[in-house]
């Protein structure tokens, strides 16, 4: 399954920096009562970056909805009060990208399908994983020092 998800990933992606389609998505910093950050592996796309959990916004979908969608979707966590922090654009995988980033918590154990996301946990954002994607780190930075959020992605 995860040779048929990575192929879809990858014409999507070919796709929408071909038709130079705007998109928008959403990413969650979501920590536990310990105060840890949980990041997800995804079973497509660059499979071996640690990254926050989020995904593509919907047709008529508000990000709030989609941050939430995606909590449950990715890590089976329903129900997080989520609070927006910041919007941020992307061009990168050759697409033209809005973000919006929201911050919650949570300590609902975390349930994963193996399939779209092949590892989840929570880790303290001062001891990152070593793999955890730039962006990831760029994120726990503005994080820690209370922000500016928002900008490039």
């Amino acid at each position: 399954m995860n040779r048929f998800l990575q192929f879809g990933w990858s014409l999507r992606r070919r796709l929408i920096g071909l038709l130079r389609i705007r998109t928008r998505g959403v990413k969650v910093m979501l920590f536990n009562s310990r105060g840890e950050l949980l990041l997800i592996r995804n079973g497509y796309g660059d499979t071996g970056l640690f990254v926050l959990p989020g995904g593509g916004v919907g047709r008529r979908e508000e990000p709030l909805a989609a941050a939430r969608r995606e909590l449950a979707e990715e890590v089976g966590i329903a129900g997080a009060d989520l609070r927006h922090l910041g919007d941020y654009k992307t061009v990168a995988e050759g697409k033209r990208d809005r973000v919006s980033l929201f911050h919650g918590s949570s300590d609902q154990p975390l349930r994963i399908d193996g399939r779209e996301v092949s590892e989840a946990g929570f880790f303290p954002p001062g001891d990152l994983p070593q793999a955890a994607s730039p962006a990831t780190r760029r994120r726990v930075r503005e994080w820690v020092a209370g922000g500016p959020f928002g900008g490039a992605w």
